[in-house]
């Protein structure tokens, strides 16, 4: 009913020229979908933490973390209060943002490495040294906590970056753990599955031994550290009290499996993304899965006021170079596997910025067949650029409003890397590896609008929040099927239909602006009021069609 309500106001202001934009919307204060979510169409945002937002420059250098970097390499001071501020101001909202995925926050090794290229240091989370604690350079267990319950009231998800593959490098105050832990050798080769599993991703990067069931005790390093914080009895009567409770043997996956669900119970965590997830025995993620799940419905059980739907817990796996054609299986060479088949929900697509070169029809038909098909009781995670993918669909950033479109807009769920939505440069001068798709979040650019190969930051950004809310607002976008209405003008519709929940949009893309006539019989019931979520325009169906007179190429119908 308040949609409605708002959307009536807008209609009326829109007849006198005062309100002409569906992101009016926002402003008069919905911040979220009504529609049932499916993590099959949900609008994930990505960013690292370190690049985002300076919520608290106190916390900005922690461990004597102080040696000079190279650039863009070390710490910068973005933090979990960062992303909180962004969350209460409303931006995620605006973008319609379903679930946000930031980089791990666990504690990092506190030195720093130099493989020739300069020192970095673990700004991105992925080189842990304990993983019971957040990293003060990020925030604290309060920090985190707001972070979810705010997160959860604006309607938006918490996804949490899981790593069990490796720790952190050695350095000169990180000693290796023990070799009953950890492999420091071969290095993979990633000829086979044992070359891609059974050894190190790269160069000092120890690789925890998550084959073994061998019971070890924990690494000296971890014990030092706890009686020094003062938690190592709390830390050891936790770990007897899981392993009592499961009957898994003292191995090293499980300490890791109990941290990692740890958290979940704690706060909400509403799912995983999977780090390397084809470097370890696939079926260690249905072992988390399990324990992920009931840590899950206990938190539930807890906090019945703060559930937001009856969705499972929920994991996506980085499988590095799988791609939707592959359907289930992932090839190792010598081993085929599938990942869906434990516990895992979605994989991330490697192959979406090939195919985000196709035309929009043959994109979206392809992918609501494979969806629809093979897929059907499963999901891809689909992206376009990201913190270690050196060849986005868009490097240069010069085809940013069809980059848009086309991720929006594609069957699938749809991952937004932190500054895709105001062009952030992928390419920064003097940068070393992938330091250059992780500049930080051009907030500057979009306080001054700036134009960026001839299209200003503001535009790509609107273009972002108006896909993203319908997205949101509508599950069809992603997980409906897809079928086109006309070739010239292109239109096509999308229709959800799953456990008594409908939904059903039309969308039209390189139209030409002015007055349309738009066929939308067997998707709308005559009579229906829509919304043009690109114009803000209202439209009433009558004799299986609606009539819109817009300045924009987009038009996105959906009802009320």
């Amino acid at each position: 009913m308040r949609k409605v309500l708002i959307f009536s106001i807008l209609y009326g202001l829109a007849g006198l020229g005062i309100f002409a934009s569906c992101s009016n919307v926002q402003a008069l204060g919905e911040t979220g979908p009504t529609a049932p979510f499916t993590w099959k169409s949900a609008n994930v945002y990505f960013l690292l933490t370190d690049r985002f937002f300076n919520g608290d420059p106190g916390n900005d250098v922690n461990f004597d973390r102080t040696r000079e970097t190279a650039l863009l390499r070390g710490f910068e001071g973005g933090d979990i209060k960062g992303v909180i501020q962004k969350i209460e101001e409303g931006y995620f909202d605006r973008l319609g943002i379903t679930a946000l995925w930031m980089t791990p926050w666990f504690e990092q090794i506190h030195g720093g490495t130099d493989e020739g290229t300069g020192v970095t240091y673990g700004f991105h989370g992925y080189w842990i040294g304990d993983w019971t604690s957040i990293d003060p350079n990020f925030g604290t267990e309060a920090d985190l906590k707001k972070l979810v319950e705010t997160a959860h009231a604006h309607g938006i998800r918490v996804v949490m970056d899981v790593i069990i593959n490796h720790c952190g490098p050695v350095t000169e105050i990180d000693p290796v753990w023990p070799d009953e832990w950890v492999r420091t050798s071969p290095q993979c080769t990633y000829q086979d599955y044992e070359s891609t599993v059974s050894c190190t991703l790269v160069k000092n990067l120890p690789d925890i031994r998550t084959e073994s069931d061998q019971a070890v005790d924990l690494p000296p390093q971890l014990l030092e550290k706890w009686e020094q914080e003062g938690r190592l009895e709390k830390e050891t009567s936790e770990l007897e009290a899981f392993f009592e409770r499961t009957g898994y043997p003292r191995a090293p996956r499980y300490y890791l499996i109990k941290w990692l669900t740890d958290f979940i119970r704690k706060y909400g965590i509403d799912g995983y993304r999977l780090d390397t997830a084809k470097h370890i025995e696939e079926g260690i993620w249905s072992e988390l899965g399990k324990e992920a799940q009931a840590a899950f419905t206990e938190w539930k059980k807890a906090h019945p006021d703060k559930v937001l739907d009856d969705n499972n817990f929920f994991m996506v796996a980085e499988v590095y170079g799988y791609g939707i054609s592959s359907g289930r299986i992932y090839n190792f060479g010598d081993r085929e596997v599938d990942f869906y088949d434990h516990s895992i929900n979605s994989m991330i697509n490697f192959e979406f910025k090939e195919s985000a070169k196709m035309s929009y029809e043959k994109l979206f038909s392809s992918y609501s067949a494979l969806l629809h098909k093979e897929l059907k009781e499963v999901g891809v995670l689909n992206y376009l650029s990201s913190h270690d993918d050196g060849g986005p669909f868009d490097r240069d950033r010069n085809r940013a409003m069809e980059a848009g479109t086309k991720l929006l807009l594609c069957p699938g769920a749809s991952q937004v890397y932190y500054g895709d939505e105001s062009s952030r440069k992928l390419v920064i001068p003097g940068t070393h590896g992938d330091a250059t798709l992780r500049s930080n979040m051009n907030w500057e650019e979009i306080e001054s609008n700036k134009v960026r190969n001839g299209v200003a930051v503001g535009e790509v950004l609107e273009h972002y929040q108006k896909l993203g809310r319908f997205r949101r607002d509508h599950p069809a976008v992603g997980a409906g099927v897809h079928q086109m209405i006309s070739k010239d003008p292109y239109f096509f519709s999308r229709i959800y239909e799953k456990d008594g929940k409908s939904d059903r949009i039309v969308a039209g893309l390189d139209l030409k602006p002015g007055k349309l006539t738009i066929d939308v019989f067997g998707v709308f019931e005559e009579g229906s009021r829509l919304v043009d979520y690109y114009s803000g325009s209202l439209l009433l169906v009558k004799k299986g069609k609606v009539e819109l007179d817009s300045e924009y190429d987009i038009v996105l119908l959906g009802t009320e």
